[in-house]
């Protein structure tokens, strides 16, 4: 029996058509720029990874040269001293705790100003923007004298708590599209079934926003994972502290074992990249979402 294959319909012609033209639109120099931009910004952290597979003498005889021969022990000798996984392990309560914070403050802040209508909110949501212009460095001294008069002061909750309302005004941004994109039919539909708004919000309103509230998660748990300064200014206790001031301790102790340094910043910096990359597809759809809502 033969079988016949219907023909493409015209609008599924029509869109082929359209998207080999947008293809062929776009310039050669844009791939070029692409790849330029890439190889600029992986080079110092292929470097750093390379050069930690190699020795002094081969880092002095040729600073740019690959590992000939490789060497593993920079990497092996750092894996296995028990203070680099105390300074990881830091660093992941410290990220995981500001990251919760972020994503549970920030839709619940996000929420009435999406939802509700309120004398005055537009004023108040034009306030979380104003601080995505307000640095940290500016208000490090009275965050300082606060937390300190906290007693928060080498403690992990000193750290995250800051952390996590300067990560906050970035959130509301993006949260907030995502609950104002909802249509009103679902929540009406919700009150009709007897749901509260509090239980909209828990049970329906929550879910639908999961791609915002991944893209500000992981916003937030990169960008604690790096933080310097505060750590920096709250935490005197080694035990306490983070990856960021392993390295930079780590690099003070041994400013003449040059390779060690580099496979000791390889390390540090290599999880928060790779979940950064693992989870790039979530963050530009989230960000999407927030443009399109």
């Amino acid at each position: 029996m033969t079988s016949v294959v219907a023909p493409p319909s015209r609008g599924t012609r029509g869109a082929a058509r359209s998207g080999s033209q947008r293809r062929r639109s776009i310039s050669p120099w844009v791939y070029v720029a692409s790849v330029l931009v890439a190889g600029i910004t992986l080079a110092p952290v292929v470097y750093a990874v390379l050069s930690g597979f190699r020795s002094n003498g081969q880092l002095g005889a040729n600073p740019v040269g690959l590992p000939n021969p490789w060497i593993f022990d920079n990497y092996v000798g750092v894996l296995t001293s028990g203070s680099f996984w105390q300074y990881a392990l830091n660093s992941l309560i410290i990220a995981g705790v500001t990251t919760a914070l972020v994503v549970i403050a920030g839709v619940m802040a996000a929420y009435p100003l999406a939802r509700y209508r309120f004398k005055g909110r537009q004023a108040l949501f034009n306030v979380f923007v104003a601080g995505l212009m307000f640095p940290l460095t500016v208000a490090i001294i009275p965050l300082f004298l606060m937390v300190r008069e906290l007693g928060l002061t080498n403690t992990y909750w000193g750290v995250a708590l800051p952390q996590a309302a300067f990560a906050l005004p970035m959130t509301i941004v993006i949260l907030r599209p995502f609950l104002m994109a909802l249509p009103n039919e679902l929540e009406e539909a919700a009150m009709l079934d007897g749901a509260s708004r509090i239980g909209f919000f828990w049970r329906i309103l929550v879910p639908l926003s999961g791609p915002g509230m991944v893209t500000t998660g992981v916003l937030a748990f990169v960008g604690s994972w790096n933080g310097y300064l505060l750590p920096l200014l709250f935490l005197n206790n080694p035990a306490l502290k983070t990856l960021p001031l392993g390295v930079a301790d780590f690099s003070t102790e041994h400013s003449a074992d040059t390779a060690g340094v580099l496979a000791f910043t390889s390390l540090a910096v290599i999880p928060a990249l790779v979940f950064f990359l693992t989870m790039q597809k979530r963050i530009v759809s989230g960000l999407q979402g927030a443009v399109k809502g």
